[in-house]
């Protein structure tokens, strides 16, 4: 199986898929989409995903897959991989709990810490979005380093599943964060070290970019 992706590869959540794939041996294709490369408002990037966000994937046969979690779960699913997204409920519901935190709580608190307070985007950048931004990721890595102090190495415990994929990316981008009295988290800065131990989390996730 070989798909093509469509982003650009210092997208958050392009680096979900591109990770994902080099754990599972996927075999990919990528075009630059996206911000300061070819417009999503682009008539082939609309005839492709009308939602006009990146990533998006072409599978072989032409489907066409969107969201970024979606897509890792889909990956991982049809590889077979049971370690990396278990097939019993319960260990399931465990991974998929952590990659919807991730996404709807710690990316609303990026936007103003990293897009605000870093790159000085706009609305992103005014100050109430970036105070509260910085806030609120403090907070969410925290209740990470908590977590993180009980189950060991990985989100879910011993082993690296999906949950680590969004989550490794969240820690990547904390410790590019600069402002003023940010605090340490031990259980966080050991599970970066750990995922640093990972060919694919230094060539897609810790690797030089927030």
């Amino acid at each position: 199986m070989t798909i093509r992706i469509l982003g650009r590869a210092n997208s958050f959540n392009v680096r979900k898929v591109l990770w994902a794939s080099d754990e599972l041996g996927v075999a990919y294709t990528r075009e630059d989409w996206g911000r300061g490369f070819r417009p999503t408002t682009d008539p082939e990037f609309q005839a492709i995903n009308p939602i006009g966000l990146v990533p998006a994937v072409v599978l072989e046969d032409g489907t066409v897959l969107r969201e970024s979690n979606t897509i890792i779960r889909y990956l991982a699913t049809v590889s077979g991989d049971t370690a990396l997204y278990p097939v019993d409920p319960v260990a399931r519901a465990g991974v998929e709990q952590w990659m919807d935190w991730a996404n709807y709580e710690t990316s609303i608190s990026l936007r103003g810490a990293f897009l605000g307070g870093q790159l000085d985007e706009p609305p992103w950048n005014h100050p109430w979005f970036v105070e509260q931004g910085r806030a609120h990721i403090t907070r969410e890595v925290g209740q990470l380093d908590a977590h993180l102090s009980r189950t060991g190495p990985y989100m879910t415990g011993e082993r690296f599943t999906l949950a680590d994929i969004p989550i490794g990316l969240v820690v990547n981008r904390w410790f590019n964060l600069r402002f003023d009295g940010k605090p340490d988290y031990p259980s966080v800065a050991r599970y970066y070290e750990t995922l640093s131990e990972r060919p694919a989390y230094l060539k897609h996730g810790r690797n030089g970019l927030p």
